[in-house]
């Protein structure tokens, strides 16, 4: 049995063991480190906070990704830099799959969609 906790995880019920807890940030960790696997993907990009906690040397996992977990189905949303010379939507593809498989195989939870916001491109530096 499963049930929604509360905003910050997930509850399954198992009658004969007990009770696990997945946590929406542990979610959110999964889908950014699938992401970052990709070839293509430069990195993930958080909002303001993240990026002014990051350079005062508190590193979240799950910047610049959003999930929401409602009754067992998992919808996320991915904010990225892109690498110069990668095609846009045959990268973005492989992500969601990525990420859709990373989740799903890890969590057992069902993924309902992953959408992506490419929010810059990353030129390769000159060596």
């Amino acid at each position: 049995m499963e049930k929604e906790t509360e905003k910050s995880g997930y509850s399954l019920n198992n009658e004969e063991f007990g009770t696990v807890k997945i946590a929406n940030d542990v979610v959110a960790m999964i889908a950014g480190l699938a992401a970052t696997e990709v070839d293509g993907v430069s990195a993930m990009v958080g909002n303001i906070t993240n990026e002014l906690m990051g350079k005062v040397g508190m590193k979240k996992q799950t910047k610049g990704v959003k999930v929401d977990i409602l009754d067992g189905n998992v919808s996320v949303e991915l904010a990225v830099t892109l690498e110069y010379g990668f095609n846009i939507p045959t990268t973005c593809n492989k992500v969601q799959e990525k990420v859709k498989n990373a989740i799903e195989t890890m969590t057992g939870f069902k993924v309902s969609d992953v959408n992506i916001r490419i929010v810059g491109i990353k030129m390769a530096s000159d060596k």
